[in-house]
């Protein structure tokens, strides 16, 4: 398959992946300017309205919300209909700070800690992103560190098999610090180009998953320098706000450079990746719509932008 054609296939994913998001948040929006001739202040109360249900957020929809306003008062808006224009300007301008697809500079073992809470499609992640590498004629590892859950080692075991590369793995409940450990021993014996490290999610004991996690990373970094190379947060679209705080915390707690947010097409709620890139600032690095293997992707501003205002 020429490589036009896969990149159009995935955007056509993408865009019913969408779907959700796109006739909560984009189709309220046409209904509230059909028919409409003027902008007013009852027109500007209503799309607020809509924007802080589609999960947006407050800094992003006060700022489009006066760039109407602006425009409004200088003429410089024909018609409500052209306010969909400056939407999604404005949201582009949002995504492009953030968009930053994950590279491997290929000069050594790149290792990348995989860190969110439990239920996010993390370990499901971990296994997609070793086919994309594997894809890309590299040797990725994977490493089952969620240990406290041993049908997450599983999980992990059956994803090394589907995308034909190594696991390192030890029995549940042992000292994810040591599987860690092993792995990068393991890695670097095989030249491998890429350690991705599944860990644990356990909210309830934030403090004992952020300690772990800790640990995780003082072993990386004295066994290789410079190492983790990627603390990667999974997040989960369809939790909405929720997200919004898990990677606040993340952030905080671990160190996140870079994001995944998963299930954009099993909710509505997908504007809350705006929200995500407009208050925290950190690279997005893959998008997920749907359970296929292929299904989780390079995230670009432009592609997600069209995709999401993209009604044929």
């Amino acid at each position: 398959m020429q490589e036009n054609e896969i990149k159009t296939g995935f955007f056509q994913r993408l865009k019913e992946g969408l779907s959700k998001t796109r006739a909560a948040f984009i189709g309220n929006i046409d209904q509230l300017f059909s028919g409409k001739k003027v902008i007013d202040q009852a027109l500007l109360e209503e799309l607020e309205e809509i924007l802080i249900t589609a999960d947006v957020g407050p800094a992003f929809t006060l700022e489009l919300i006066e760039k109407v306003r602006v425009k409004a008062s200088r003429n410089e808006l024909v018609d409500p209909a052209a306010v969909k224009e400056i939407l999604k300007g404005h949201i582009r301008e949002i995504l492009d700070r953030c968009s930053s697809p994950l590279v491997i500079p290929g000069n050594g073992l790149f290792t990348i800690l995989v860190v969110g809470v439990n239920g996010t499609g993390k370990t499901t992640t971990v296994g997609k992103i070793a086919h994309n590498l594997k894809d890309q004629g590299l040797t990725p590892v994977l490493v089952a560190a969620d240990t406290f859950r041993a049908a997450a080692i599983e999980q992990l075991e059956a994803w090394s098999g589907r995308a034909g590369v190594l696991l390192v793995k030890q029995r549940a409940q042992a000292d994810p610090s040591a599987v860690v450990f092993d792995a990068l021993k393991s890695a670097s014996a095989i030249k491998a180009d890429v350690l991705l490290i599944d860990t644990a999610g356990r909210l309830h004991t934030k403090v004992n998953l952020m300690e772990e996690i800790k640990k995780m990373k003082r072993i990386m970094a004295r066994e290789l320098p410079g190492a983790p190379h990627e603390v990667l947060l999974v997040l989960d679209a369809t939790s909405g706000q929720n997200a919004v705080a898990q990677a606040g915390m993340f952030r905080q707690d671990a160190g996140v450079t870079g994001l995944v947010l998963t299930k954009l097409d099993s909710t509505s709620k997908g504007g809350v990746i705006i929200r995500i890139a407009r208050e925290l600032q950190i690279p997005i690095r893959y998008i997920g719509v749907g359970e296929g293997i292929g299904d989780l992707k390079n995230f670009t501003s432009e592609e997600f932008v069209n995709a999401l205002f993209k009604n044929d």
